[in-house]
């Protein structure tokens, strides 16, 4: 007896130990340290406050844009159903911790030859003296009843099914941050086309203003060529002036027409007007002259919150997969009512239970584990550098916006100066031509001109505008 225990027992306690061997799981590794932010420099800055969405904008009619898509953009409703789903592989993930139950109820039949050892053990049984009536069997179509309750459950001694459910819950808290982050891009965008849309507005302004003045000219022109003192030449060069103004009036409708499309889709309309403001987004000064801390700004914005969740799950992945190198024990058992004849089966004689306990150890498919043990650390690595690049990239982003926005402020001082020098330019044209000191091609020149450094200026306002929906966004703006 010693001698079958020495080599039963030897061999598995081996081969125990061949299966624990396995590899390493890649340490975390830490991303590069964060940079601080060279702002606005002023003597006194105050502490920087966590930006909200109805504070930085107060525009109602972009904000109630935002609310209609919200409510019916795909992408956005597509996202809050990846969030459920996030959510049941959590819930699925814990509860495989969990021992199962099963409850059930099983009948069959057979009828056993005679010439078999169940047939032949029956009609043994029904001849002995040691059985009552009610456990004789039926020999000519044995029935079996089972009604009872079934349990299996793994042990998770070596925190497989742990870590599968921290990758689990991990991913779901990525899938939250994508949630925010797609409401901030949704908005960004909606801003975008709202703001673009301001623009194209104000660029109809400034083509009708400066129509009307052209008509001015042209009517100080024409009179002056009744009476000999302009040509024909100036006269026509005024009127296809005008005919381009005129074209590029009715271009502008077009440009319209397609931004509102775009802004229909992205809050789930087909039709309807788009009602909107005035102004443009000024810059906010308040905030470029406080102490923007750049760690912890970047390291709460959704993009890379979801990004270090995704590194956490894989981690855990990784060690999920290391723990399938090791032997696994599961309990099996079950408990019911067990007979061979419907009278029988719930007397107290018919309660059957059974319980067993197995230990599986993977040998031959080591191999495979050891693979997926690879691509585990594989998607580690990958989790780790997508992590390190969204950090890289949020501070660049953050850091280029701010530079930005001075520069544009700058820029947007200067043509705020020539526009108010060409429009003087325009009022003293029209009178030197009057009295002869100018002739019609400054005319023409000094409207040109102001006509251009309006729409220069417009275009400034609005890319500084771009500037400032982009700031919300790289300063990790919360989005209700």
């Amino acid at each position: 007896m010693k001698r079958i225990t020495k080599y039963t027992v030897l061999p598995l306690l081996a081969l125990l130990a061949v299966s624990c061997v396995t590899p390493r799981v890649a340490d975390l590794k830490q991303a590069k340290p964060i940079p601080e932010i060279n702002n606005v420099t002023t003597e006194n800055k105050t502490e920087f406050q966590k930006l909200q969405l109805r504070t930085y904008f107060n525009d109602p009619h972009l904000l109630a844009l935002f609310d209609q898509a919200v409510a019916a953009n795909p992408d956005y409703l597509i996202a809050q159903q990846r969030v459920e789903m996030a959510n049941s592989i959590l819930k699925r993930a814990k509860r495989n911790r969990l021992p199962s139950l099963e409850l059930g109820a099983i009948a069959s039949g057979t009828r056993y030859g005679d010439y078999t050892m169940e047939g032949v053990g029956n009609f043994d049984t029904n001849l002995s003296q040691n059985i009552t009536q009610d456990q004789k069997i039926n020999r000519s179509f044995t029935p079996n009843y089972w009604i009872g309750a079934r349990s299996s459950w793994e042990a998770d001694v070596w925190g497989r099914l742990k870590n599968q459910s921290i990758a689990a819950q991990k991913r779901f808290l990525a899938s939250n941050e994508g949630v925010k982050l797609l409401k901030i891009e949704l908005f960004t965008n909606i801003a975008m086309l709202y703001y673009e849309l301001v623009k194209l507005d104000n660029n109809l302004i400034i083509y009708q203003e400066n129509y009307r003045l052209q008509l001015r000219a042209y009517e100080i022109i024409a009179a002056q060529r009744t009476v000999g003192k302009a040509t024909e030449l100036a006269v026509q060069q005024l009127k296809a002036q005008n005919k381009n103004i005129e074209a590029e009036v009715e271009h502008l409708k077009v440009d319209i027409i397609e931004v509102e499309k775009a802004l229909r889709t992205l809050i789930g309309n087909y039709e309807g007007d788009i009602v909107r403001g005035k102004e443009l987004l000024n810059s906010n000064f308040d905030i470029l002259n406080t102490n923007i801390p750049a760690t912890e700004i970047i390291n709460s914005r959704p993009d890379v919150m979801a990004y270090y969740y995704e590194l956490e799950a894989s981690r855990a992945d990784a060690k999920a997969a290391k723990a399938a190198f090791y032997p696994r024990l599961q309990i099996d058992g079950f408990m019911g009512y067990n007979a061979f004849s419907s009278e029988t089966l719930f007397k107290p004689g018919s309660l059957a239970s059974q319980l067993l306990g197995g230990l599986i150890l993977p040998v031959f498919n080591k191999g495979q584990l050891k693979q997926e043990f690879a691509i585990a650390n594989g998607e580690q690595e990958i989790a780790f550098l997508n992590y390190q690049k969204t950090i890289t990239t949020a501070f660049n982003e953050l850091q280029a916006v701010l530079k930005q926005i001075e520069i544009y402020e700058r820029v947007m001082q200067l043509k705020r100066e020539e526009v108010n020098h060409l429009t003087k330019a325009v009022e003293v044209s029209n009178d030197l031509y009057a009295t002869g000191y100018a002739n019609y091609l400054e005319l023409i020149n000094a409207r040109k001109n102001k006509i251009q450094a309006d729409l220069d200026f417009l275009r400034f306002k609005e890319e500084n505008t771009r500037n400032n929906i982009l700031l919300f966004k790289a300063l990790g703006g919360m989005v209700e």
